[in-house]
């Protein structure tokens, strides 16, 4: 048979399994955006919990409605110069076939449409956690479209669609290392660069509202990227996927007990909110290097990330920049460090074969993988910087201080996360007496405590 030519036969066919494999991993990855709004939800104050909730879900809504009218195209459509992608049939998700197939996959155009989307989705979710307390609903709702459009669809490009230059660089991100983490995390640089502190940032104690709403999250969040992983092989037909799976689990167990015990010799103390930072700066970091390393290999990655990220959230108090919840330290940290170990650790019997530092192959792959992480990182650092500059100067990017001040929740939703209107029983007669002394000074005391910042 002449070379090129390949028989009806010999062609992939639809699997079922596969599709219905890469449905559930899907559905997994959008259970991670809610998760991560809780995550960060349990994380700010209790003034600013809805506000925090809806930064995450309104990318489910501004997303999934770019992504279907032109992110999919940019992202994955027919290479332009390996900078973005473009395809008619792909604008609308009109012109694909029912059981049209993913090239060289065995699952339909639409299911890996779908899974992209979730990925879409999640990555601008991840920098609104920088940018708690202060920001208007409506600008960050515009950066979100914007930063979509010219960041994130672009760089998914590069990364994994064909063409795309760190692709074809042999740049091994495996489900996100630089398109979602580097790239969220660079943004929310640029982002707190230009709009600046909270109020009193290092002077007042921001602690978490809700630790167990922080654990739920992480919970989340750990149980949906086994889908985000593992499913970006798109499919099970040579383990490749059920490497990634456990060396998704493996690091992040080993990234959690790294943080905790750092935790635990610089402070004295075992935290739950270090063991959910410690387990997400795992996922991050094994994000793009699992597919590529042993399962050794994968508790290195994780203990190494675990006490990277753990040193790093402490950077923004010594420079000064306003990182709220930890995108910076836990996502930008995290991916380049998954995303550089992989010149190290890569085996060259997982998706390739590459081989890291520590495996005979030189310093090759570890050149390839620093020319990905510093192009996404400076492209995402400038244009998120570019566009928070544009919102700001036009519609204003911040609320007031006094909004700030008073709670963002109130102010930006017109809600607030918990009624305590009946917490005192209502049962109990109400009583028009003019208050005694005692009463007097408890009443108060009660109207002083609520003017106190929750």
């Amino acid at each position: 048979m002449p070379p090129g030519i390949t028989l009806a036969a010999d062609a992939p066919q639809l699997s079922a399994a596969n599709t219905g494999f890469m449905l559930i991993c899907s559905a997994l990855v959008m259970l991670m955006t809610p998760g991560l709004a809780f995550f960060y939800g349990g994380m700010v104050r209790v003034k600013s919990t809805l506000n925090m909730l809806m930064m995450s879900f309104i990318s489910l809504g501004i997303v999934t409605v770019l992504w279907v009218l032109y992110g999919f195209s940019v992202a994955f459509g027919t290479d332009h110069g390996s900078l973005f992608g473009w395809n008619g049939d792909y604008v609308g998700l009109g012109g694909i076939g029912l059981n049209e197939l993913w090239d060289g996959y065995t699952i339909p155009v639409y299911v890996f449409a779908v899974f992209q989307l979730m990925f879409a989705v999640i990555t601008p979710a991840l920098i609104s956690g920088a940018l708690a307390d202060r920001v208007k609903f409506t600008a960050w709702a515009l950066f979100v479209a914007l930063w979509a459009t010219i960041v994130y669809f672009p760089v998914a490009h590069w990364v994994w669609g064909t063409g795309g230059w760190a692709f074809e660089m042999g740049v091994i991100d495996f489900a996100g290392g630089t398109a979602v983490h580097i790239n969220a995390g660079a943004a929310a640089l640029g982002v707190i660069l230009v709009i600046g502190k909270r109020v009193g940032f290092k002077k007042d104690p921001m602690r978490p509202h809700s630790l167990p709403l922080v654990m739920l999250g992480a919970g989340l969040l750990w149980f949906g990227w086994f889908g985000f992983n593992a499913g970006s092989w798109l499919g099970n037909d040579d383990g490749v996927g059920a490497l990634m799976f456990i060396n998704t689990q493996i690091a992040t167990a080993a990234a959690m007990l790294a943080w905790l015990a750092y935790e635990k010799i610089r402070h004295g103390a075992f935290t739950t909110l270090g063991a959910a930072s410690g387990a997400v700066a795992g996922l991050v970091a094994i994000t793009p290097s699992g597919g590529s390393c042993s399962p050794l290999g994968a508790i290195a990655i994780g203990a190494i990330a675990g006490l990277l990220c753990a040193l790093a959230v402490g950077l923004k108090f010594k420079f000064g920049y306003d990182d709220s919840l930890d995108v910076v330290g836990v996502h930008l940290v995290g991916g380049i460090a998954g995303s550089l170990l992989v010149g190290l650790f890569a085996t060259g019997g997982g998706q390739s074969e590459a081989q890291g530092l520590f495996y005979g192959g030189g310093l090759e792959q570890l050149g390839k993988q620093a020319a990905g992480v510093g192009a996404v990182l400076g492209y995402s650092l400038v244009a998120s910087a570019v566009l928070a500059f544009l919102i700001d100067k036009t519609i204003g990017m911040r609320v007031d201080e006094d909004e700030e001040v008073g709670g963002i929740d109130q102010v930006q939703h017109a809600e607030t996360a918990y009624d305590f209107s009946g917490a005192g029983g209502g049962s109990a007669p109400r009583t028009t007496a003019v208050p005694g002394p005692v009463q007097g000074a408890a009443q108060s005391a009660a109207q002083k405590n609520k003017k106190v910042d929750a």
